[in-house]
Formats: structure tokens, C-alpha cells, sequence
């Protein structure tokens, strides 16, 4: 059973660690036309043994100077905090204004929320953020981007 669910939880990882242009392509451009793409490093996937039928999930999201993700939705179970660990990040979800956040600020996504906006706000300088999910195990997939 513990296996199984480390595997159910390497799958989500794998889902969420899916290159970034298999998400849609990157809104940010660079000089020369070519696309930015945010990297995205699984750190941990556990099912809570406190909570039955729900796991969490921590991945770190780089961007370079200029990237951006594509408007996105994650899964109706999933609970996100979003920690920006270094730079600065613009966010927005649901209707809320786009902000910019700092070194040590946070968000959080509730579940089925529509993240709008997610780019790094500096051409110069990489930006980084911790992404915990509080998800149902097994979960297939992390991040829905917009249709087109």
C-alpha cells in the first residue's frame, strides 16, 4: 500500500515536472523572439496520514528574467500555497489585481481557481517560488492551461 502511494504520488510530480511547453508556451519573451519557459523541480509528494484521501506536494518553480506561465487552472481538489523564495513574482487569481510579490511573500489558490497572471516581474534578474499542493492522491495532472 505504501508503495502504491508513492507511486500515485511520483505520477503527480511527473505530471507537475512536465517540460513547460507541454503546459502551453511560455508568455515571456526574450530578446530575438525566443520563448521563456519557468523550470519546475518536484521536492516532495506525501500522503498526509492525518487527512485520508488527500497528499501533498511541494515543487519549486524558476523563472528566468522576462518568463511567464500560461493562465492555468489546477484540479478541483487541489489547495495551493505559493511562497516566492527569491525576486519577484506578479500573481493573480480569480478577479483579484495583479500584485507583485517579493522575497518571503505568499499566495494561496483555492481549489478550481483561475491563476490568470504568473511571471517573474524583472527582465534582468531569475525569480523563484516554493508551490505546496494539498491534492487528492493520484491526481493525473497538476496545472490545466487555458484553451486557446
Amino acid at each position: 500500500m505504501r508503495y502504491a502511494l508513492l507511486a500515485a504520488g511520483v505520477v503527480i510530480i511527473a505530471a507537475a515536472t512536465a517540460p513547460a511547453d507541454a503546459h502551453g508556451p511560455a508568455q515571456g519573451t526574450a530578446q530575438g523572439g525566443t520563448t521563456l519557459e519557468e523550470t519546475i523541480t518536484p521536492l516532495f509528494s506525501r500522503e498526509l496520514p492525518n487527512a485520508p484521501g488527500k497528499a501533498l506536494l511541494a515543487v519549486e518553480v524558476q523563472f528566468p528574467p522576462g518568463a511567464a506561465s500560461p493562465p492555468h487552472t489546477h484540479p478541483a481538489s487541489a489547495f495551493v500555497y505559493a511562497y516566492v523564495l527569491s525576486g519577484e513574482i506578479i500573481s493573480a487569481v480569480g478577479d483579484e489585481q495583479a500584485r507583485a510579490y517579493r522575497t518571503g511573500e505568499s499566495w494561496h489558490e483555492a481549489p478550481g481557481a483561475h491563476h490568470r497572471v504568473t511571471r517573474n516581474a524583472s527582465m534582468t534578474e531569475p525569480a523563484r517560488l516554493l508551490a505546496i499542493f494539498v491534492v487528492d492522491p493520484g491526481e493525473p495532472q497538476l496545472v490545466f492551461p487555458d484553451p486557446k
